[in-house]
């Protein structure tokens, strides 16, 4: 079958690779849709810190927003699975250890990500395998597009949820890239006053065909009050200028990860008596996401610039967008 591989920084190219071979637990999907996001470009870049530590390597298949149908199981698995539409988790816990079995499987420290960890392949090819436990069905009529949306929504999903804002109260999201977009939206759709802050104009410009109350620079900043902040950003500073704007109380949520330790100062979290809240992974926020996908509570396909085909990855990943005529901050793959 034909697989996207990055063979060494900047270097990667469709290959022809074996077909892959299931165990008993697993599915074999024949991928329709897959998603590039931040991670598989720092990949691409050769920054992304598993390459340092040691837990991913060259050569690297990525990929790991996708959607699909079954093609064959495991011996252990009902048939009757074959021909669904499906997504999947991309933690995949081993199943054995406390985490795991406490509900935090994404968390195992012996896990693997598919397409990002331990060399798991990932969705950047025609099939992919991947065990039972971290299959999710989806309607058989959803539209791929939203399908390869769910990784991100069900991040985004946990990350508004950790917020604990209520309807008529004001969210502020640093970032507005896919997945503080993402966080926008369901927060918008549950009533909350949200302002998106950035710092490209081009992508603040986009945002403001949503609707939200406020699209504002990083330099030009309202002086309100904020019952909590979402920080979807690189940026090694916005930990601690959130301290700064946060309303005592309240909560900040952490689901960016900068390239460099953030520096903030404990003392403001204990003074004004925070909530500070990491989010590490759409897991525990998949089932959500595909309900309010199905439901059409928000509708992420705006989001999405457009589609090219495996041989335009490397360019995509580049950050060549000649193929695509949307300004939006998601590309799809099309197997």
């Amino acid at each position: 079958m034909r697989a996207y591989v990055i063979t060494s920084p900047q270097v990667g190219s469709v290959v022809e690779v074996s077909e892959p071979t299931i165990g008993a637990e697993d599915f074999l999907i024949r991928v329709e849709r897959a998603g590039i996001c931040g991670t598989d470009v720092e990949f691409f870049n050769g920054d992304m810190s598993y390459l340092a530590s040691g837990e991913a390597h060259f050569p690297l298949r990525i990929g790991h927003e996708w959607c699909g149908r079954v093609v064959a199981v495991g011996n252990s698995i009902d048939s009757a699975w074959i021909g669904k539409f499906v997504t999947g988790d991309t933690m995949l816990g081993c199943q054995r250890c406390d985490r795991c079995r406490s509900g935090f499987q994404y968390l195992c420290a012996e896990r693997d990500e598919v397409g990002i960890r331990r060399g798991f392949a990932g969705a950047l090819a025609e099939m992919l395998v991947i065990p039972s436990f971290a299959v999710h069905e989806l309607p058989n009529g959803m539209d791929p597009a939203l399908g390869a949306m769910v990784e991100p929504t069900g991040n985004a999903l946990r990350a508004v949820d950790a917020t604990h804002v209520e309807k008529g109260e004001r969210l502020l999201i640093f970032g507005p890239g896919t997945i503080g977009l993402l966080c926008a939206l369901i927060a918008h759709s549950r009533g909350v006053e949200v302002h998106l802050v950035g710092v490209d104009e081009k992508s603040l410009n986009f945002a403001r065909q949503f609707g939200f109350a406020g699209v504002h620079s990083i330099h030009s900043v309202p002086t309100v009050t904020i019952h909590s902040i979402i920080d979807a950003t690189y940026g090694d500073g916005v930990p601690a200028l959130a301290l700064e704007m946060i309303e005592p109380g309240r909560s900040i949520v952490l689901i960016g990860i900068a390239g460099v330790p953030n520096l903030i100062d404990s003392r403001i979290v204990v003074l004004k008596d925070l909530t500070l809240t990491g989010i590490l992974s759409a897991s525990p926020g998949l089932s959500g996401a595909i309900e309010i996908l199905s439901n059409g509570v928000i509708d992420p396909r705006p989001l999405i610039a457009g589609v090219v085909s495996l041989e335009e990855t490397s360019a995509v990943l580049s950050g060549n967008r000649s193929g695509v005529k949307g300004d939006g901050p998601k590309i799809h793959i099309k197997p």
